[in-house]
């Protein structure tokens, strides 16, 4: 099973930069475009009365003041187990939420 610190080098690699967070707090200064995640779910799959599988989502957050950069749309390239959830605009600046499952 992959871990965090294993998604947060594939999302350095894909962003190719090093403003890549994960679950920053508020007083982090953060530079764009950027990416931050948080875990959201854990969800558990049962066998024979024991937990078999463990798979992880998280909602990944890329943050850009273009509102036509092409991250938003290479990521669904770049990751197999993705969603797109949201967009929303924040301190006038873009924001594509996506759950992705790693």
């Amino acid at each position: 099973m992959a871990t965090r610190l294993e998604l947060s080098a594939e999302l350095h690699n894909f962003l190719g930069s090093d403003n890549v967070y994960f679950q920053p707090p508020a007083s982090v200064h953060m530079n764009y475009p950027a990416i931050r995640y948080s875990l959201d779910d854990i969800d558990l799959i049962r066998a024979d009365n024991k937990n078999y599988n463990k798979p992880k989502s998280y909602l990944v957050t890329i943050i850009h003041k273009d509102p036509d950069n092409t991250l938003k749309d290479d990521i669904l390239d770049v990751f197999e187990h993705i969603s797109f959830e949201r967009h929303y605009k924040a301190d006038n600046l873009n924001h594509y939420v996506y759950k992705l499952y790693y």
